[in-house]
């Protein structure tokens, strides 16, 4: 039976675009001009996935959002123009249940066939997930001190390349989890965390800031050429991939690197963790694979595994799309699989050490 798809746009030409593209590729597909023409129709009708427009009259997407995941959760996929000013309105359609964002068609500057695999894969995937899934994202119920007023300031420091080091890599289903573990962690936490979140360059910046507004943790988006140091969380700017690379002082800078091999996503997970594998000594790194589609990562995870770091991929209990982190585990690239909660706590754990 073919797959249901709701699309939800008050633009009859991206309705019209996104309606062929399902059509042409076997998906059952229904139409609603704004969220509460959208609400009506989930009454009847059993989606699949859901393609849900940010700004449309009557009810907006985000409102349709909270209402759809609290009435009969589905899977949805934002439609962004992928600006900066839709950024942090996706984000929040993320915090309130969607899984994942698509660009609105036109508004990219990829080729079309590019944009249509991308759009097509995504769906493809949110169409896989188990509705039941979706209400297990919720926040880890570790409690929370108020760590921006309690916790102790610490000097930054030059990091150096025998020193510890938190890789974070994820993908569809990560920004909550990110934001998650960024606000669960002190500011006085003793060691870098880098992450790679596939994002479009549009996106990143605005990603790091809003971490950094509800993090007692400094969060920034990287710049290439900047000192990696002690107690910051440090974003992979989209449209690059982030290196890393050591000073003759022992010092460890960040490096932007062009997608010259063609990496599907950039900045590509597996980039950082065979930089790091180079640059640092292995052992003194914690190495983390959360949600998402396909394998980025599962090799340098693998590599980095060899060479003596501790890894950890999100288990199937708790991920959203067990992509990613069940090629790590397949490939034997991971020391621990761990649902996400307990992942939390082994990286507070690690800064304890």
């Amino acid at each position: 039976m073919a797959k249901k798809i709701l699309v939800v746009d008050d633009s009859a030409l991206i309705r019209k675009q996104l309606g062929t593209l399902f059509d042409k590729n076997g998906y059952d597909v229904g139409f609603a001009k704004d969220g509460a023409e959208a609400l009506e129709f989930i009454k009847s009708i059993d989606f699949d996935v859901i393609t849900m427009d940010i700004n449309m009259p009557i009810m907006d997407g985000l409102s349709a959002v909270k209402h759809i995941m609290a009435v009969r959760p589905t899977p949805i996929i934002m439609v962004s123009s992928l600006t900066q000013d839709e950024a942090d309105i996706t984000f929040e359609a993320l915090d309130l249940g969607a899984i994942d964002y698509i660009s609105k068609p036109g508004t990219m500057t990829l080729d079309i066939a590019k944009q249509e695999a991308d759009i097509l894969e995504k769906v493809k995937t949110a169409s896989l997930i188990e509705k039941n899934r979706l209400l297990i994202r919720k926040k880890a119920t570790q409690k929370k001190l108020n760590l921006r007023e309690q916790s102790k300031a610490v000097p930054k420091s030059e990091f150096l390349s025998n020193s510890k080091l938190v890789l974070i890599g994820a993908s569809t289903g990560g920004p909550g989890l990110i934001e998650e573990i960024t606000t669960s962690i002190p500011k006085n936490y003793p060691y870098p965390i880098c992450i790679v979140q596939h994002m479009p360059e549009s996106f990143t910046a605005n990603f790091a800031m809003r971490l950094n507004r509800k993090s007692a943790l400094e969060v920034l988006e990287s710049k290439s050429g900047d000192t990696l140091e002690s107690g910051k969380c440090i974003i992979a700017k989209g449209g690059w991939h982030l290196h890393f690379a050591q000073k003759s002082s022992g010092h460890v800078t960040l490096k932007h690197v062009p997608n010259s091999m063609g990496h599907f996503f950039c900045p590509s997970i597996d980039e950082m963790f065979f930089s790091a594998a180079k640059v640092f000594v292995p052992k003194n790194l914690l190495v983390i694979e959360l949600t998402g589609i396909g394998d980025d990562g599962a090799n340098g995870m693998v590599e980095l595994k060899k060479r003596g770091a501790y890894t950890i991929g999100e288990s199937d209990e708790t991920a959203v799309v067990y992509g990613m982190p069940k090629e790590a585990f397949t490939r034997g690239g991971v020391v621990k699989q761990l649902p996400f909660p307990k992942i939390l706590t082994e990286i507070l754990k690690f800064g304890d050490t």
